[in-house]
C-alpha cells in the first residue's frame, strides 16, 4: 500500500495527474489506476473526478493526513535500519530561507566531514514554503525563522538571532558611518525581499516603526541579485550582517550595522516531531545545537 499512499501524495501535491505522474516517474494510467486501488482498499472515493482533478473529498483529505504519518514512518524505518548496518548514510532535503544560506553551507559542511556518506540536497526558499514542504514530506529539516511563523509540531534549535547591515557603494554618502538608525533610511532607494520572504516582512516593520516609508525601487527573491543591483545602480540594500558580509565580500561596497530595535528575530533549524528520529536527521539536529551562536 506504501506505493499507492505515495501516489496521493503526489497527487494532492501537484494537483495534476499528469504532472503527479511525472515527478514519480510513472505514466498517467498508472497513477489513475493506483489511485482507484487504494480507493478500493480504503472502501471510500478519495479524489473528485470530471475531466481532470477536482480536488480531495473529505474522506480523501483525511487519508492524506494518514498517508503523510505512514510514508513518513516508512522511509524512518528504512533510514534507521540502513544506519544500523552502514553507518550514517542517505540523503538530507533541507530548505533555508536565502538570508541564512551562509549558515546552510556551514552546517552541511560540517556534517560531511563528520558522515561522508551522507549527501544533501539545499533549496532556497520562503518561510511559509518551507513549512509546506516539511508537511508534504518534500524535505527533511528547514531553516527559518522561528518567532513569527506557526510552527506547529515541529522541533527547533535555534542557531542565531539577526541583526542588520546597509550595504552600499564606497561613495553613497552614509558608506563613512560607524552605524545608522533605521530613522536615516528615509528617502534611501533601496533594494529589497521580496514581499512574500519573512525578512522583508521584519524589515519593513523596523523601518515603520521608526516612521520610515521605505522607497523600494527593486524586489527580488535572491540576496545574489540584490547585492549585484548595489553594485550596478544608484541603490542600497539591508541584509543580515552574516548574509551582507558574504555576499559583498570581494566588492567596492560598504557594510553600515544598523541599530538594533527590540528583539532580535531568532533563525534556526527545524523539522518535524519525530519519535524516533532517524540517525541521520538527528546528527543533524545534534550539530545544529554545536553551531548555535551566542552573542
Amino acid at each position: 500500500m506504501i506505493d499507492k499512499l505515495e501516489m496521493l501524495l503526489a497527487l494532492a501535491k501537484e494537483k495534476h495527474f499528469g504532472r503527479a505522474a511525472e515527478t514519480l516517474g510513472i505514466t498517467q494510467p498508472t497513477l489513475s489506476a493506483g489511485i482507484r486501488r487504494l480507493e478500493e482498499q480504503l472502501g471510500v472515493r478519495l479524489v473528485q473526478r470530471g475531466s481532470r482533478y477536482g480536488g480531495l473529498t473529505p474522506e480523501g483529505q483525511r487519508a492524506l493526513d494518514w498517508a503523510r504519518r505512514i510514508v513518513g514512518d516508512s522511509r524512518r524505518l528504512r533510514d534507521e535500519m540502513r544506519a544500523s548496518h552502514a553507518g550514517l548514510s542517505g540523503h538530507l532535503r533541507i530548505a533555508v530561507i536565502p538570508t541564512a544560506l551562509t549558515w546552510a553551507a556551514r552546517l552541511t559542511a560540517g556534517y560531511s566531514e563528520r558522515h561522508p556518506n551522507v549527501s544533501f540536497t539545499v533549496l532556497s526558499r520562503s518561510s511559509g514554503e518551507i513549512l509546506q514542504m516539511l508537511d508534504n514530506l518534500d524535505v527533511d529539516a528547514g531553516i527559518t525563522y522561528l518567532d513569527n511563523e506557526p510552527l506547529g509540531r515541529m522541533e527547533s534549535r535555534e542557531l542565531y538571532r539577526e541583526d542588520y547591515a546597509l550595504v552600499c557603494p564606497r561613495h553613497h554618502p552614509m558608506a563613512q558611518r560607524d552605524t545608522i538608525a533605521w530613522a536615516e533610511l528615509s528617502g534611501q532607494r533601496l533594494c529589497l525581499l521580496t514581499p512574500d520572504m519573512q525578512n522583508r516582512r521584519i524589515i519593513n516593520r523596523n523601518l515603520m516603526e521608526a516612521g520610515v516609508t521605505p522607497e523600494v525601487r527593486v524586489e527580488s527573491n535572491s540576496t545574489i541579485v540584490m547585492v549585484n543591483t548595489v553594485l550596478n545602480g544608484p541603490f542600497a540594500t539591508i541584509l543580515p550582517e552574516d548574509m551582507a558580509r558574504f555576499t559583498a565580500a570581494g566588492h567596492d561596497l560598504a557594510l553600515i550595522p544598523i541599530e538594533r530595535r527590540g528583539s532580535r528575530p531568532a533563525v534556526g533549524m527545524i523539522a518535524p516531531q519525530q519519535d524516533p528520529a532517524t540517525p541521520v536527521l538527528q546528527a543533524l539536529l545534534k550539530l545544529a545545537e554545536a553551531l548555535r551562536r551566542h552573542d
